[in-house]
């Protein structure tokens, strides 16, 4: 990869950040129009956006958000309100803007018709400049400037130092006093004494600086956001030296000495005693006693010590975050996992040996790995909010749409989960809110009728259970009928009409790919897509999904996911001559089974655990494992979906940290196993799915 893709990689990924912000500012304001800190995040966003990808060559990208920067100019000025048709052409903007950069990566395509409906609609809502200075007839036949409309112009000092390695980042410093330009009448001074001579100059560094006298209309914040991109790389300080108020036409322009003083540099005694001497003004105001050499010293320890914190400071906030990209941290985590089946094999090795140095060497690269398999696993959590947030969206247009008024309300968004488990959770949250909205929540009128508030409600939610993260998305709507889903369920053969099932085993039914209780297909629902493909996911996630409902209350939909699928904590057990793993998140306890036991429950594989009845599953027996089963058993009981369930084996060895592997495809229809990993001796042990097992059981 070249340098100039790796700076456009790092733009796409920056200006994805943005838009996703852009939106979530958007819906803010939309709630409470006089945000004015909101709207002022978005339009830094989009000027950020524009700057950046004028600097890296993305003309489409940045002529469209000059056009939609104007606008939102014009909305902070106040010249704009904020109304529905206002949010919703930003959020088009927002969107047409993400499929232009898409469209750079060979993702999608533009709709040329679309963009020029975009910008035909943003430039209706830009003033023309001829309004700003129009001029009026005034009753004694004068010319008068409207001078409510003349914004004042103020005189800017702005010293812009950027950091050596500014051209390593792809930016151009130029083009940034370029843009200052346009912002008004200008002088500039170019600085370059800092240039090192050509036998130690380093050609990718940079070692000028600019001073800019500007005067303009925009305000301060106007000229910060030319420089916000690289504003973590510089050297940047704004003052306003003057205004241009009307009356100071003729004020007397300021001297040197004058401007000196202002800036607090020196006292005007000290200016007119020392004003025509050359020496330096240290040493002038020693020669005058008007300070002592103690005093110039410590003045210049201290202005030496804040540019030394500054510099410090800065290098902290660079160092504080690290963007990397995910294909990396991947193979990191595999590295990780082989280094996991490594060490076990170190110590299996060492416990063989019985030496002592050996076993001590062992121990502690036991400590590290697992300190580092720790450390490797939290870089990959990622709060959950991250996709949380985008569902406001969803919920905004998608309500619109059906005309129904609906409130989004998240909770435990700081929840962290691993990022792959994220983005394979991205589309079946989708799903389970577009359900809620579309069969969950009533309309208005329905509603009312019902006594119920007018606006429904989904609260979606995140709380942290030992290993497992439990998402649950409540609605308050109609509820799920049970007869309707039963009636459709017979209707399509997936049931008999005699079957006797219990109201949880009849919501259960809503998952069997093909059903729909819709009776009109949509663009939203109908046709029988979806809830099956959710639960696969789940499933396929090493989770679970339940569904619980009250007619007329609403419904709540429960989901509970690993923190991980890289590495996992499991249970070592053996069944004759094979090894198998339990996660060990789910486990609660470990009893044995003697033959007594076994002949007690006369084949019922029930097992009374302290006054209560546990089911259990023979593993032996379910996996078609031959052999004689030995005298002592053992039950594994775990905590699956809320019920205890035990699962028979032959011996218990212990903990083992069980780095995941893939199965290949000759083992997809196989649903009781995970996953495999690799133990200490070479050997494979297959990770059992007790989701899955739990299912057999039951059924």
């Amino acid at each position: 990869m070249n340098e100039t893709t790796n700076f456009n990689d790092i733009f796409r990924q920056e200006a994805d950040e943005l838009l996703f912000e852009i939106e979530e500012a958007v819906l803010e304001i939309e709630e409470n129009p006089d945000d004015k800190e909101a709207i002022n995040r978005i339009f830094r966003a989009v000027h950020t956006i524009k700057g950046s990808g004028g600097m890296l060559g993305f003309t489409r990208v940045a002529q469209f958000t000059h056009t939609l920067e104007t606008v939102l100019d014009t909305l902070r000025e106040g010249r704009l309100t904020v109304d529905k048709n206002l949010i919703n052409l930003i959020l088009r903007s927002r969107d047409h803007i993400k499929s232009i950069l898409d469209s750079t990566s060979g993702v999608g395509e533009i709709d040329p018709d679309q963009e020029k409906i975009l910008l035909t609609q943003l430039n209706d809502l830009i003033p023309l400049d001829d309004d700003k200075n129009a001029q009026y007839e005034s009753g004694n036949g004068q010319e008068e400037t409207l001078s409510k409309y003349s914004p004042k112009e103020s005189i800017y000092r702005i010293t812009f130092k950027p950091g050596k390695d500014i051209f390593r980042t792809g930016t151009d410093p130029g083009l940034l006093i370029e843009e200052l330009k346009s912002f008004g009448d200008h002088n500039i001074i170019l600085h370059y004494k800092n240039i090192p001579s050509i036998d130690v100059l380093i050609p990718d560094e940079c070692y000028l600086s600019w001073d800019i006298i500007l005067t303009t209309s925009q305000t301060a914040d106007d000229i910060k956001d030319v420089f916000i991109f690289v504003e973590d790389n510089c050297e940047l300080t704004i003052d306003i030296v003057d205004e241009l108020i009307e009356g100071d036409d003729y004020k007397e322009v300021k001297k040197i000495g004058e401007i000196l003083v202002e800036r607090q540099v020196i006292s005007e005694e000290d200016i007119k005693s020392t004003l025509n001497d050359q020496k330096r003004l240290g040493e002038l105001l020693i020669e005058k006693n008007k300070v002592d050499y103690d005093t110039i010293e410590t003045a210049l320890a201290e202005q030496t010590q804040i540019k030394k914190t500054r510099e410090k400071h800065r290098e902290e906030i660079k160092a504080s975050s690290l963007r990397v990209t995910s294909e990396k941290l991947d193979s990191l985590v595999d590295l990780v996992g082989e280094l996991v089946t490594v060490q076990a094999r170190l110590s299996q090795f060492s416990s063989v040996m019985d030496h002592s140095e050996l076993l001590s060497i062992a121990e502690e690269v036991e400590k590290l790995t697992t300190e580092l398999r720790d450390n490797t696993m939290d870089i990959r959590m990622m709060p959950i909010g991250t996709i949380f947030s985008k569902f406001k969206r969803l919920v905004r247009d998608l309500s619109s749409d059906l005309g129904k008024s609906i409130n989004l309300l998240t909770e435990g968004a700081e929840t962290e989960l691993d990022k792959t488990v994220i983005d394979r959770l991205d589309d079946p949250l989708v799903h389970l809110i577009r359900n809620c909205i579309d069969h969950g929540i009533e309309t208005p009128s329905v509603r009312k009728e019902n006594g119920k508030q007018e606006t429904g409600t989904i609260k979606l939610s995140a709380v942290h259970k030992g290993a497992y993260v439990v998402i649950t998305i409540k609605d308050d709507g109609a509820g799920l009928n049970a007869d309707a889903i039963k009636e459709k369920a017979i209707e399509k053969g997936i049931i008999q009409r005699e079957a006797v099932l219990s109201e949880k085993q009849i919501y259960e039914l809503i998952f069997t790919p093909g059903f729909s209780t819709a009776t009109t297909v949509t663009n939203i629902s109908g046709r029988g897509v979806g809830m099956d493909v959710v639960k696969r996911t789940i499933v396929s996630l090493r989770g679970s999904i339940e569904l619980d409902s009250s007619p007329g209350q609403g419904t709540m939909i429960t989901l509970k996911l690993p923190l991980t699928l890289a590495i996992i904590n499991g249970l070592l057990v053996s069944i004759a001559d094979t090894c198998y793993i339990l996660p060990l998140a789910t486990v609660e306890e470990c009893v044995e089974l003697t033959q007594e036991n076994s002949d007690q429950s006369h084949g019922s594989n029930l097992l009374n655990v302290r006054g209560e009845i546990v089911p259990y599953i023979r593993l032996r027996d379910h996996l078609n494992i031959e052999g004689k089963r030995p005298n002592l058993e053992h039950i594994v009981i775990t905590d699956v979906q809320d019920k205890r369930i035990g699962f028979v084996v032959d011996k218990v060895i212990g903990g083992h940290q069980t780095v995941i592997k893939a199965l290949g495809p000759a083992f997809k229809y196989v649903r009781e196993v995970s996953g495999a990993t690799i133990l200490g001796d070479g050997k494979i042990a297959l990770i059992l799915d007790v989701n899955a097992l739990m299912l057999f059981k039951e059924h």
